[in-house]
């Protein structure tokens, strides 16, 4: 679906639904996941790519409330 999504987007001219810091949380996730299993499980905090800019961020226009 995220495929089809992305190449939608790029036909359109349109903005993708995953931006640099979405693909970065996404690469983390097998790091991080190796870490707490070498701990034992242990939970790992998770970086914030974005240093909070996240938080202004306007919604996707494929996401209605």
């Amino acid at each position: 679906m995220e495929d089809y999504r992305l190449i939608e987007c790029l036909r359109r001219g349109e903005p993708t639904d995953m931006n640099v810091y979405d693909a970065a949380a996404l690469s983390a996730v097998c790091e991080l996941s190796e870490i707490s299993v070498a701990q034992g499980g242990a939970p790992v905090s998770f970086p914030d790519f974005t240093r909070g800019k996240w938080m202004d961020w306007q919604p996707w226009p494929i996401v209605t409330a």
